[in-house]
């Protein structure tokens, strides 16, 4: 295995032999085994259309290829030349992510830039990183870690977050389930549509029935606290729908415009800034961090102007 990922690299124990050759002739290779099958059809479109906005996109049988193209500038500004790192996607029952670092010459001469080795590793890495994060692949990675680490799946979230640093958040870039197929043969309509991306902020007041009327999502683990934020109707992790957050101290996220006036009115400082990319209401939110210390005095919920707040007493 190559040394270039040796600190990111996730590797798998397991008696799955991959099929297929890889490009070894390459000056450096970048190699991930994930312990993750991604075979069907249906799931290698949903990452293929999910991306293709992002990166340059493209299939071949059972690979994915994701490129990302920048632009180089030899000294002076006169003349630039189109640089290009692809990364490729080979599925089945494990998952393997893989990509070459090319030497200069490929390039038709080193004097266009002369840390180009080191610029197409980064943006490798970025690709990677999107890629996780933001397909289908990060739904599965999830259950694995949250299953090999018996962890929560909040949690998995976390530790997924920290393995992909350099990932671009990708609004609408949720995967369209696979249709089921039914007794008889033929394909049943699947089971969700895939998410679609508001243009902005829903408007408000928040639906104070949201838990009859939401689906329980999965719980927010606070980091360096004790305690768990739950969600209603958040939809993956890429903040495109999130819902609403917070058990008695609730916020519609994809109502709240993050104008600051719950922060300021809290007087047992229950919120804090929470960063929220890929959002259409506001790229953060207030998170309601201390919730446990809430005192119900309703002040966050009078000063909020689109009214995306209720408090709920907590008589237990």
């Amino acid at each position: 295995m190559s040394l270039l990922l040796k600190d990111r690299v996730y590797t798998m124990e397991a008696a799955t032999a991959k099929r297929g050759v890889y490009p070894l002739h390459g000056y450096k290779l970048g190699l991930y085994r994930l312990p993750v099958r991604v075979d069907e059809p249906a799931e290698i479109s949903s990452i293929v259309a999910g991306l293709k906005k992002t990166f340059e996109m493209d299939t071949y049988a059972d690979r994915i290829y994701a490129t990302h193209s920048w632009a180089e500038e030899r000294a002076g500004g006169a003349e630039s030349a189109q640089l290009s790192v692809t990364v490729e996607v080979v599925t089945g029952e494990v998952t393997d992510i893989i990509y070459q670092v090319f030497p200069l010459e490929r390039f038709g001469g080193p004097e266009w830039v002369t840390d180009y080795r080191k610029k197409a590793d980064h943006y490798a890495k970025m690709v990677i990183d999107t890629i996780l994060r933001n397909t289908i692949i990060a739904d599965k990675m999830v259950e694995s870690i949250s299953k090999s680490e018996k962890v929560t799946k909040a949690e998995a979230v976390l530790r997924l977050e920290e393995m992909t640093p350099l990932a671009k958040i990708v609004p609408g870039a949720k995967p369209r389930p696979p249709a089921p197929v039914s007794q008889g043969g033929a394909e049943a309509p699947a089971m969700e549509e895939a998410v679609e991306v508001p243009d902005g902020a829903k408007p408000g007041p928040i639906d104070v029935e949201y838990k009859s009327r939401m689906p329980a999502s999965a719980p927010y683990a606070v980091p360096g606290g004790d305690h768990e934020i739950k969600t209603w109707g958040r939809k993956g992790t890429d903040n495109a729908v999130m819902g609403v957050w917070g058990e008695f101290v609730s916020v519609d996220f994809d109502i709240c415009v993050a104008d600051g006036a719950c922060i300021d009115a809290c007087p047992v400082d229950v919120y804090e800034w929470f960063d929220t990319p890929g959002n259409a209401a506001s790229g953060k939110k207030p998170l309601m961090s201390k919730e446990p210390d809430c005192i119900f005095c309703l002040a966050c919920e009078g000063v909020c102007p689109p009214k995306a707040i209720k408090i709920f007493e907590n008589k237990s």
